[in-house]
């Protein structure tokens, strides 16, 4: 009789371990599917002037950074100095405004700096879905052909940025 009321003690406890396991996961180390694969293709109205265009084919022809934020993600305004210094750097950066306001995204810039060569406005979020977007900010660094090399989600910090990000960037910029 006793034992009827044992069988959810192994259920739950394999519960607790999965949890635990999953929490111990890096939000930015999780894979993506599209490493090593070309970037989706997009074409979007430029955050600053509407009258021009931002396409996948403008991130062709030299490696990149492609920054997804938003004026509203409080992890982007953390992030935004280490951008201001990749740009500082010489390192092209551009951004995707994801699911956001374009006078807000403008007041954002304005109050603290524009990292961006250029920046596509994706209010409906539809081209951030094509690129797996699931939290801002996420960051890819994209080869000369166009191909992903490295995604992360979550803040650069100044130390994924020196060990990480500048290498490769380095390394594909040889490549080049």
């Amino acid at each position: 009789m006793k034992l009827r009321f044992l069988w959810p003690l192994p259920l739950f406890l394999a519960l607790v371990a999965a949890l635990g396991f999953g929490l111990r996961l890096e939000p930015g180390s999780l894979p993506s599917p599209l490493i090593g694969r070309e970037m989706p293709a997009f074409e979007l109205a430029e955050l600053r002037d509407t009258d021009r265009r931002l396409a996948s084919a403008d991130l062709v022809g030299q490696p990149v950074l492609f920054n997804v934020w938003a004026s509203w993600c409080v992890t982007c305004l953390a992030e935004h100095p280490v951008l201001m210094e990749l740009k500082r750097a010489g390192i092209p950066i551009y951004g995707l405004n994801y699911k956001d306001s374009r006078a807000e995204a403008l007041r954002f810039l304005d109050r603290h700096g524009d990292p961006y060569r250029a920046i596509g406005f994706d209010a409906d979020g539809n081209v951030g879905i094509d690129w797996g977007v699931y939290a801002t900010p996420e960051t890819f660094v994209l080869d000369r052909h166009g191909v992903v090399r490295f995604k992360h989600t979550g803040r650069l910090t100044p130390e994924l940025v020196e060990e990480t990000v500048i290498p490769l960037y380095r390394r594909l910029e040889a490549e080049s």
